[in-house]
């Protein structure tokens, strides 16, 4: 099936359909609201939404936290159909992002549950490292979430005239 399944833009108009997926892969939690994805959008973040067809299948978003000349980048999130979940759609909506970032020759921080391993294997997989662990990040659940960083990919240092590395 991710064969039929696109990636592109996620627009304002999606932001209900994101909303209702929002409510049932993270119920326990808080989920973010159709006004919450607006928000993100119209702010100029990098959404992506996955497609089959027509209908929205997942969603992932990034913002820059710290620009140059040291840039940071934050996932906020990435959610796909749990009927769809372990097909590479995930993977796909990650390395979107991820690209978004290495343009910038960003590091990439993010949270996850503690008890999210397919999550962290994924991010694992991509080169993020746990850095630090949040007690209570989740509400209300309380779930714990590791933060988890990725360095800067692509990044070139230049050197100062006479100047060596070691």
């Amino acid at each position: 099936m991710t064969s039929t399944v696109t990636l592109g833009r996620l627009y304002s108009a999606d932001a209900p359909d994101c909303a209702a997926l929002e409510k049932v892969l993270f119920a326990g939690d808080d989920p973010w609201s159709a006004q919450a994805f607006r928000d993100a959008v119209r702010a100029g973040q990098y959404y992506l939404a996955a497609r089959d067809g027509n209908r929205l299948v997942g969603y992932a978003g990034i913002a820059v936290v710290a620009g140059p000349p040291e840039p940071e980048t934050e996932i906020h999130t990435i959610g796909v159909r749990p009927e769809l979940q372990g097909r590479g759609i995930g993977g796909r909506l990650l390395a979107g992002l991820l690209g978004h970032a290495d343009a910038m020759g960003a590091a990439v921080f993010l949270e996850v549950r503690t008890d999210n391993e397919p999550a962290q294997a994924l991010y694992r997989g991509t080169g993020f490292e746990v850095v630090g662990l949040r007690r209570n990040y989740y509400r209300p659940s309380g779930a714990d979430a590791f933060t988890m960083r990725r360095p800067p990919v692509g990044r070139t240092v230049v050197e100062a005239p006479g100047e060596t590395s070691r």
